[in-house]
């Protein structure tokens, strides 16, 4: 009995080590494609000074515990309007849904948005666009926040990535024109995950 709760014991480690190691080498995708997009001369966002020295965006060390499960509410029925932007520019969305989690011992909500341009665009149907700051925001993050990327989900659980947060354009060329995040989307939190502030 005790060398089969031993064998279970080395199968349960082995199968963390691997989830583990599967979870970073995912994340590591997500770095390197964002790396290669701001490399590429035809489409990053960097000025030409910074894009002659850029060899990679700074990150956090990747942390589990940035990538939550959230409740999804779907918000029915709401109206399309403009979102507010570091320009004139006022494209539209409309509030897809609300997501509560807790992070670091606080309940965190939030709202998800989706754009009215994107939504009729078959490849990005189910595209949902999260804007957030947080307490990091001006000091080790872009002071403008960032974003999480999300697709529709099925059921009435979202899972939010922090791991995946990015900067928007702006943080690296004032030519842009950027979503700036709700208030209600500014997150009572630290959270160190994602894409820091530009060197």
């Amino acid at each position: 009995m005790k060398k089969l709760i031993l064998i279970a014991i080395l199968i349960s480690i082995t199968q963390i080590g691997f989830s583990q190691k599967s979870y970073r080498k995912e994340i590591k995708t997500f770095q390197n494609t964002i790396n290669k997009e701001y490399a590429d001369t035809t489409e990053s966002p960097l000025t030409k000074e910074d894009l002659a020295v850029f060899k990679s965006l700074d990150f956090y060390p990747v942390k589990k515990k940035y990538r939550v499960v959230a409740g999804f509410t779907r918000t029915e029925n709401a109206e399309p309007f403009k979102m507010k932007t570091t320009t004139d520019r006022a494209p539209e969305y409309v509030k897809y849904g609300e997501v509560t989690f807790t992070l670091k011992g606080k309940t965190v909500k939030v709202n998800i948005y989706q754009s009215m341009r994107l939504r009729d665009k078959e490849e990005y149907k189910d595209y949902l666009f999260l804007p957030f700051t947080d307490l990091t925001s001006g000091k080790t993050s872009y002071g403008g926040g960032r974003y999480v990327d999300l697709k529709i989900p099925k059921g009435n659980t979202i899972i939010i990535d922090f791991n995946k947060a990015y900067n928007p354009y702006c943080a690296y060329n004032h030519k842009y024109s950027c979503v700036v995040p709700p208030a209600e989307n500014f997150i009572d939190v630290e959270i160190k995950a994602g894409v820091k502030l530009k060197k």
